[in-house]
């Protein structure tokens, strides 16, 4: 069975929303503030991260901003997000023009990535995509949480976990890595 990977940027509160300077909202470009440039040493472990994983799983506003960014990108990790393969949830979607890109087929979005974690192969991983993070943390699908936390309290803007959750989840801490930015990578996994 794959495992499915959620790896987030965060800010210390727990918010999730812009941190690459996405237009539209009040707190914008917050990883630029800690080596967002890519040279800092947890967009080593980013990289380590996206060569190692087989697919993409992605909701429709993380899919047109990869889509919109990756392709006219070169290097390494641009390489490995162009050419591994996107599954995208969408409803409204019908054509994916990024590099091996595949609409998840069916109305029950649970049920689909279900089976794409009982194939074969390696890790998905699923970033940005809070309405789909959501969705899988609310049906029990997520097998880790990487949540790369940023020194940063922004006081409001949409967060990973859902704010009217019926039960509180238990979690177990597999892994701490701290970077000289001031990051800090926190993996955790459900204490089922």
């Amino acid at each position: 069975m794959r495992r499915l990977i959620v790896t987030e940027f965060v800010s210390v509160d727990g918010v999730m929303e812009a941190p690459g300077g996405e237009a539209g909202f009040r707190h914008t470009g917050w990883v630029a503030e800690h080596g967002g440039d890519g040279s800092a040493a947890h967009f080593g472990f980013k990289l380590d991260e996206v060569l190692e994983a087989e697919s993409l799983l992605l909701g429709r506003v993380t899919y047109e901003g990869f889509a919109g960014a990756w392709p006219e990108r070169e290097g390494e990790f641009a390489d490995a997000m162009n050419s591994m393969r996107k599954d995208v949830v969408s409803a409204t979607l019908t054509e994916l023009e990024w590099e091996n890109s595949h609409l998840l087929e069916g109305d029950d979005v649970p049920a689909a990535v279900a089976r794409l974690k009982e194939g074969g192969g390696g890790p998905i991983l699923v970033a940005g995509s809070r309405t789909l993070v959501q969705s899988l943390y609310g049906h029990d699908l997520v097998d880790e949480y990487r949540l790369m936390t940023f020194p940063v309290v922004l006081g409001s803007g949409r967060r990973v976990f859902p704010d009217d959750a019926a039960e509180k989840t238990p979690l177990r801490l597999v892994d701490a890595k701290a970077f000289p930015s001031g990051v800090a990578l926190l993996t955790y996994e459900p204490a089922r």
